[in-house]
């Protein structure tokens, strides 16, 4: 039996995109949100999901930082997808024959340029490959979707300019996420992200003193992100990744001290870093 991995979108979204590259041995399942994602994890009808975290020139995104608190998933990789735009239409369609294109907003942002250089009328639709699918039912030839190139391929359109972002580079962080907790053994050689959420106590300086734990053994940290939890709380609540593994013996030590001024600590999940291996990533 094929193992799935669950993603919000349609078919031939980016996420879906990031599915087929980092897991191309599983059956991609397509929801329509981000909870319905997780949900179909946490049921066991999908083995792992895709959740999209922060994109490199949209941000994070928000709604993942308020679901992270409340779900029952870890945290066992993550993924860094390149987004490359497609500038898709119907075959045998000329870039001449065109007057207008559709996507996302953003999508459509970041194709600005190119846009404006072909004279098109931009059109904003819910997502990029849903602006794919319904150009391919429409048959309005003189109508474009941005895209992904899978998208393309599902939905019958050809591509009439690959790499049409503006700027090349865009980037997006995923989460993969399991119901199973898994800790890769740590190695001393490996670069590992130990990802956690923390409530601070409601006291003077608590986040500095936490935040000083890390800092007193060389410990670096790669993000940090506040929120509001579902409810008022009498001390502010944080997710921070982190450059190390919880078993190295600075981490140990470090952890600890967290422990003084913090609570209701959680470790979403160690994993290696996909840094290593993918495009620059910076936000």
């Amino acid at each position: 039996m094929n193992k799935k991995i669950a993603y919000q979108g349609v078919q031939g979204a980016y996420s879906e995109q990031a599915c087929k590259n980092a897991y191309p041995e599983y059956e991609t399942i397509a929801c329509d949100t981000f909870h319905e994602a997780m949900w179909m994890v946490e049921s066991g009808d999908a083995d792992i999901a895709m959740i999209p975290l922060e994109n490199s020139t949209a941000g994070r995104v928000e709604e993942i930082y308020r679901l992270i608190p409340k779900m029952a998933l870890h945290v066992i990789a993550e993924h860094f997808e390149p987004i490359v735009h497609c500038l898709l239409a119907l075959p045998d369609v000329k870039v001449e024959d065109l007057k207008s294109v559709a996507s996302h907003p953003q999508a459509l942002a970041q194709c600005h340029n190119n846009i404006l250089s072909l004279g098109l009328k931009s059109e904003a639709k819910l997502d990029t490959a849903g602006a794919a699918k319904e150009l391919s039912l429409s048959k309005d030839r003189t109508s474009a979707a941005v895209a992904s190139k899978l998208a393309a391929d599902i939905y019958g359109l050809q591509i009439l300019k690959e790499n049409f972002e503006d700027k090349h580079g865009n980037t997006t962080r995923f989460f993969i996420l399991s119901r199973e907790k898994s800790v890769p053994t740590y190695e001393s050689y490996k670069r590992y992200i130990t990802s956690l959420v923390f409530q601070v106590k409601d006291i003077p300086a608590a986040l500095y003193k936490v935040l000083g734990g890390f800092a007193s053994n060389g410990i670096n940290l790669l993000k940090i992100e506040s929120y509001m939890g579902s409810h008022m709380v009498s001390g502010s609540q944080f997710h921070i990744d982190i450059d190390g593994h919880i078993d190295s013996e600075i981490m140990t030590i470090a952890l600890k001290e967290v422990s003084f001024f913090a609570e209701d600590v959680r470790i979403l999940g160690v994993y290696e870093s996909h840094r290593e291996h993918s495009l620059e990533y910076t936000i």
